[in-house]
């Protein structure tokens, strides 16, 4: 027997604010049924596995024991970084090293720490 994963839940003081964050990060929308105010907010990615936004009362307060990793699908780890900032999410620290390899720690707008990788084409 085994499991697979069928969402990965985010803790959050406004879960449709975060969500539409992360719309914009995926290319994916919220669920059909999800509405503003609500307390848990969907969001399906392709590969069937959904990030689930809920909202809770506390706000977060240490380091994430579990984050995503991004991997652009087109472009460049650079060009989805600076992408990233603009739509929102701020830079936490910056692992890139001078051979190109690394990658590079942001925020979403409630502090949730995730990574962008290189590209598929630039590890090739």
């Amino acid at each position: 027997m085994t499991s697979y994963v069928d969402n990965i839940t985010v803790d959050c003081a406004d879960p449709w604010e975060l969500a539409q964050f992360w719309t914009q990060v995926t290319g994916r929308p919220v669920g059909e049924d999800d509405k503003p105010g609500e307390e848990e907010i969907g969001v399906t990615l392709d590969s069937g596995v959904t990030l689930l936004f809920i909202a809770v009362p506390e706000p977060k307060t240490i380091k994430n024991r579990l984050h995503v990793c991004l991997k652009p699908d087109n472009g460049t780890r650079d060009e989805e970084v600076e992408r990233l900032l603009k739509i929102g999410a701020t830079l936490h620290s910056d692992h890139r090293r001078e051979n190109g390899s690394g990658w590079v720690v942001l925020q979403d707008p409630e502090g949730n720490e995730f990574c962008v990788q290189r590209s598929v084409a630039e590890t090739a």
